[in-house]
């Protein structure tokens, strides 16, 4: 039977443009763009311009991790390296052969194979950078065997696209990226998913029933309610599609990059999936599909923790989201806050709007809507904060740098996205998603 995990606190944010379930399948890019920010990783690189690659050769390595690659989506040709200030490299171009050719790994047997050469084949491959490590939400660390592996099937984010899409036609791949998974821990892995959900056909995990409000489908719930993390402990979490990308390498031998985005937001005509690869030009995809008479954002991601990206970018390596909505720069209104706003989304009943029902769909855009205050509000994260956790003296600590006190309150608990809800209820409009980050990256500067 399924592990239950519910909760009371939370908020569903209802943004009109959710994608229906139609699949259009784009064909192969001229270039890709291999991006080394979005990987978890301190690049170094491993070709230059001119080189000729396979899909499955290595692009970059960690520094801190030199078996750990990111690896070609395609086979082509390196145009171009492109770097910044300092030299920080930027992007890499590949100019893509009509017709992909695969670099050939070794195919493991899963029921014998030892978790030490799993290791090995999802670094060398380029998959391992998916595999993401608590606490502070880094990518693991191969040497480490974790003491459990979370999965989460159910983004319970704004315009969140549906795993079953995602995965659909590709269960088998699905099955063996979990077999891989429970290879390489010593306790369980578990598989989270909503009520009725395909997921819980799949074998060889703990599965997870997930009930109650954004965020719940958050890894980070999942593991507080079930293995929380203590100092000295860690738990790893893979996202769906991690886990379809590490199937394919096992089933094939073969690195398969290819993956379903959703397209959603209120400035988009037809809300759809689109099956493309990693490092492809958004523009193919919002073509003729989002409004032309406004400014325009585009994010990779859902709009409380994704990254704005702009219209000629590319979709972060690890999301299947993209939404599009618009800046807001343009609305000019003449009572401002004292409008009706019958269309309006409010938190506080602030508007008229919440008369007209739960399944009232909003048309957001990226305006703030208030003023910045030097405050924390009491009592409004609570609302909307599903931890065992005090938000308000948790920040408050974040913001002081005070070590012992963000450790005692649970820092280990939670990562920035956790925070995503407070941010957006927080009448002062702080930033706390950045200042979760900083005090993350001051613990582990500390701890070192």
């Amino acid at each position: 039977m399924a592990k239950l995990v519910q909760t009371t606190k939370g908020l569903d944010i209802q943004i009109s443009g959710q994608a229906e379930p139609k699949l259009v399948k784009l064909p192969i890019p001229e270039d890709v763009k291999i991006i080394p920010d979005h990987y978890p990783i301190y690049p170094k690189l491993s070709v230059k311009a001119g080189d000729k690659v396979l899909a499955g050769d290595p692009i970059l390595y960690d520094k801190n991790h030199p078996d750990v690659l990111v690896t070609s989506p395609v086979s082509g040709e390196v145009l171009a390296v492109n770097r910044g200030e300092r030299r920080k490299i930027l992007d890499i171009i590949i100019r893509v052969d009509k017709s992909i050719e695969y670099k050939s790994f070794e195919k493991i047997n899963l029921e014998t194979a030892s978790a030490e050469s799993l290791k090995a084949l999802l670094q060398e491959a380029g998959v391992w950078s998916y595999i993401k490590q608590r606490p502070f939400d880094e990518m693991a660390n191969p040497a480490v065997t974790p003491k459990a592996i979370f999965v989460s099937a159910y983004d319970s984010a704004p315009l969140a696209p549906e795993y079953e899409v995602i995965i659909k036609g590709e269960e088998p791949a699905f099955q063996a990226g979990l077999n891989t998974l429970v290879k390489l821990t010593h306790g369980k892995v578990y598989l989270g998913s909503k009520t009725g959900s395909a997921f819980s056909a799949f074998k060889n995990v703990e599965q997870v029933e997930l009930q109650g409000k954004h965020p719940v489908g958050n890894p980070s719930v999942m593991i507080q309610q079930i293995s929380p993390i203590n100092r000295g402990e860690i738990v790893w979490t893979v996202n769906p599609l991690g886990v379809l990308f590490i199937g394919r390498l096992l089933l094939t031998g073969q690195v398969d990059f290819s993956k379903k985005i959703a397209l959603t937001g209120p400035e988009v005509n037809v809300p759809q999936y689109y099956q493309t690869i990693i490092g492809t030009d958004i523009s193919s995809i919002i073509k003729d599909n989002v409004a032309t008479d406004k400014h325009l954002r585009y994010i990779s991601g859902n709009v409380l923790t994704g990254t704005q990206i702009e219209a000629d970018g590319q979709v972060v390596a690890a999301d299947s989201q993209l939404t599009v909505i618009a800046e807001g720069d343009e609305q000019h209104e003449v009572l401002g806050w004292a409008m009706l706003r019958l269309h309006n989304f409010s938190v506080n009943r602030s508007y008229f709007s919440w008369l007209m029902g739960k399944k009232m769909t909003a048309k957001f855009d990226a305006r703030l809507l208030g003023g910045r205050r030097a405050l924390i509000m009491s009592g409004e994260y609570d609302k909307v904060f599903p931890f065992d956790i005090l938000p308000e003296y948790l920040i408050r600590a974040m913001i002081t740098k005070d070590y012992d006190k963000m450790e005692n309150l649970g820092i280990y608990e939670v990562i920035p996205e956790d925070f995503a809800l407070c941010e957006y209820v927080c009448t002062s409009k702080m930033e706390l998603q950045k200042i979760t980050q900083e005090a993350i990256e001051f613990m582990k500067s500390e701890m070192e």
